[in-house]
């Protein structure tokens, strides 16, 4: 609560949080909207393969020409503006900034990105939770050990559900269920970058269909980016992937305690202790009224032994279940990168993540779409080959199966079947490539 205070002292003592963009996409963009009235917090650069489209992107989002007109790294220290580059290395090796943030959404390149700025000695904010399911543990392990901060992104929604569960450990509860809403049908896993727009609507508005990426777009709608999710929290929050995975049950903000709450007492959930996500369409695809399509939530739970707490669910109305056990917390939207600035503020100023996985209990496997034959090149997440599943780390582990982030432009050299897992064995993948490699060795650190 004291963020605003702290970053307006920054300001009046002429040392603002001084931050390094790395990529200009969307969610980048939204963060620069924002940063630009932000008290306290300066700029320094943006890196994007494409200057000139980072140079758009910071036009678009009302920025003046001169305030990105720096000639250099030291010429935007100086003078208070950004100057725009090719070259993340550069960013990342540039004197003067605290807090990169990586938002590239490609996993191979950030988790080189995060493995250079913690050799820098900078804290880094991950927007690219594609990176962080594939080896955030020991990125964070690693920045804890280099004296710096690995985050979360605040805005995207497993930053946000972190503070849920944190707030409900805090408060003394039992965290029961802790995700996100969503739109899903079962056939929306078979969805490619040819058919995403069918599906779209209701879940993402969207004006110019030539802005966008579809692949990357269809990773929303296929269920790869709910899995992504709830994966990063589930490792961050410590909470549990269920033995199948995601099952997206309907339900209103409203119904939340009673449809996520374990089967044995009457819900959907296979165990207490788990990341889920609940879908604003019935089965039948008709809407659920009152949905949470992009919300997020936590259901507690009063200690057994409670029953004044129970009592307090149901005299004020806190969402409780039908038998007073369970209750539920809900937020209706996220700000997405229009929130971003907190993490950068939390990391500079107070030294600590919004959100940070501290343990390896779900992973997210590549899913054959459909069947697959020998020779295929998988074409990784929101593609037209597989989908990821949120399954137990354990499982995946014992299994053999691939992570999605690494399902992409590698041959198949055996058939796959429809809906059935990746395993590192189906696939040609040099055991000697260096994200493999940081891989390998956070399954050891973890397992």
């Amino acid at each position: 609560m004291n963020l605003s205070a702290l970053l307006k002292a920054r300001q009046e003592a002429g040392k603002p949080v001084t931050i390094g963009l790395i990529g200009a996409g969307k969610y980048g963009t939204m963060f620069l909207a924002q940063a630009r009235t932000t008290l306290g917090m300066h700029v320094v650069a943006v890196a994007d393969l494409n200057v000139a489209r980072a140079a758009s992107q910071l036009r678009s989002s009302n920025w003046p020409a001169e305030q990105y007109a720096a000639s250099s790294f030291e010429d935007a220290l100086l003078s208070g503006k950004t100057y725009l580059t090719d070259s993340a290395d550069d960013l990342i090796k540039a004197d003067g900034i605290e807090v990169v943030i990586e938002a590239t959404g490609d996993p191979r390149n950030g988790i080189r990105i995060a493995l250079d700025a913690i050799a820098a000695g900078k804290h880094i904010v991950m927007v690219n939770v594609e990176a962080d399911v594939v080896a955030g543990p020991l990125l964070a392990k690693k920045a804890r050990q280099a004296g710096v901060v690995y985050s979360l992104a605040y805005g995207d929604q497993p930053a946000i559900v972190c503070e849920h569960v944190d707030w409900a450990r805090a408060c003394g509860f039992r965290v029961i269920a802790a995700g996100k809403g969503t739109r899903y049908l079962p056939r929306f896993h078979q969805s490619t970058p040819d058919t995403v727009f069918e599906n779209l609507p209701g879940l993402i508005e969207i004006k110019d269909r030539s802005a966008i990426n579809p692949k990357m777009f269809n990773s929303f709608v296929d269920g790869t980016k709910s899995a992504i999710e709830m994966a990063a929290i589930a490792n961050a929050a410590d909470l549990q992937s269920q033995t199948d995975g995601l099952v997206f049950p309907p339900a209103s903000r409203f119904e939340l305690s009673d449809v996520l709450r374990p089967k044995s007492e009457g819900g959907s959930l296979e165990k207490a202790g788990v990341t889920e996500c609940v879908s604003s369409l019935a089965r039948d695809g008709t809407t659920v009224p009152y949905n949470l399509a992009h919300g997020t939530f936590v259901v507690v739970e009063a200690a057994e032994d409670s029953s004044y707490t129970r009592d307090c669910f149901r005299e004020y109305h806190m969402l409780p279940d039908k038998s007073g056990r369970y209750a539920a917390l809900y937020r209706p939207i996220h700000f997405s990168g229009l929130e971003l600035g907190i993490s950068a503020a939390w990391a500079a100023l107070l030294k600590q993540p919004t959100g940070a996985p501290t343990v390896f209990n779900a992973d997210v496997v590549a899913t054959a779409k459909r069947g697959l034959k020998k020779g295929e090149v998988l074409d990784g997440e929101g593609g037209f080959c597989v989908w990821g599943r949120q399954t137990p780390a354990s499982v995946s582990l014992r299994e053999g199966y691939l992570p999605l982030g690494l399902a992409h432009n590698v041959t198949l050299i055996r058939d796959v079947p429809e809906g059935q897992g990746v395993r590192w064995s189906d696939v040609d993948i040099a055991a000697d490539d260096p994200i493999v490699r940081i891989r390998r060795e956070m399954e050891q650190a973890f397992a």
